[in-house]
């Protein structure tokens, strides 16, 4: 094929999950009720948490900024799918698809960042209650915040820099329905030795790392329960980090094993599919994990929900 470096009227072409045209209809259904199920359910935890007082904690803080990070996410990646499988064309110019890479890992990153205060909050509420309120105040909640954007923010412009000395073929296909770093590396018709070491490089830091201090962040809060004399301390303790593991599990599980497996197996389309687990289906699982067995957000749900009603 021809190797030429790309302009910005250079397209892209996206090839989704399928090529079989029956399922497109189906795809689309599947898709757009997946992401009005996950605006709904994270937009509802956000006006939940700002307009019940009983929520005003680190906690909810940092699980109302998840919810806006699921949003944004989502809204990054399905509505471009959606437009493509109604209109029937799978193009995505050169510009948009940078863009698309640069706003997926960027959210990624601060999702990332949210789920290791998450796992430092609840270590601190256990194992240093009295000093929580002292450690865990709303500048410093405020701060780590801004520098897990901030620290996202550079990560996704330097990938996406970086992306832009890639040369490729005439006709680009992603095996994807959406811009991915890690297939956009594998269509270069240029070297990328630099990108996967920056990859690795990077997965090293704001992967493993945040990974290991959540790990360590829950072996001495089980280490702290396990000296609670009462089964009932226990249950409470455990039932309120289970909602947080839970989603730990889902993101790093599904997002290593999305790189792992794209990085030994032939089949894209395969990984494709598997990261939908964690662009998808885990921003739409986050609102259910997080209210379901909460009692303090089912009762801003309904007050939020009774405030809405009179109003109208």
């Amino acid at each position: 094929m021809k190797q030429g470096n790309v302009s910005e009227s250079t397209e892209f072409h996206l090839m989704g999950l399928s090529d079989n045209q029956e399922l497109q209809p189906v795809l689309f259904g599947v898709f757009l009720s997946i992401y009005l199920i996950t605006m709904f359910g994270n937009l509802l935890i956000i006006l939940a948490t700002v307009f019940d007082s009983k929520l005003h904690t680190p906690m909810y803080f940092f699980i109302s900024n998840l919810s806006f990070i699921d949003i944004c996410f989502t809204t990054t990646t399905i509505p471009k799918m959606l437009v493509n499988i109604q209109a029937q064309v799978n193009s995505i110019s050169y510009t948009g698809c940078l863009t698309q890479i640069c706003f997926v890992l960027a959210f990624a990153g601060l999702e990332n960042g949210i789920l290791v205060m998450m796992a430092y909050d609840r270590f601190v509420a256990i194992c240093h209650p009295l000093r929580y309120t002292v450690i865990m105040n709303p500048k410093i909640c405020g701060v780590m915040v801004l520098l897990s954007f901030l620290i996202s923010i550079l990560d996704a412009l330097l990938h996406t820099l970086m992306a832009l000395r890639l040369s490729f073929c005439t006709k680009v296909e992603i095996p994807h329905f959406f811009c991915e770093l890690a297939h956009i590396l594998k269509l270069a018709c240029s070297n990328i030795l630099i990108n996967n070491i920056l990859v690795y490089l990077v997965t090293s830091l704001l992967g493993v790392l945040p990974l290991s201090g959540i790990i360590y962040s829950y072996t001495r809060i089980i280490s702290s329960v396990l000296k609670i004399p009462s089964a009932a301390g226990k249950y409470k303790v455990f039932s309120i980090c289970a909602s947080h593991l839970v989603v730990v599990i889902l993101f790093y599980g599904t997002g290593f094993g999305v790189y792992l497996s794209s990085a030994g197996t032939h089949s894209s389309r395969k990984s494709a599919i598997a990261s939908v687990m964690y662009t998808v289906v885990t921003p739409m699982m986050n609102p259910f994990i997080y209210s379901l067995r909460n009692k303090d957000m089912v009762s801003a749900f309904k007050k939020l929900i009774s405030r809405i009603t009179t109003s109208l």
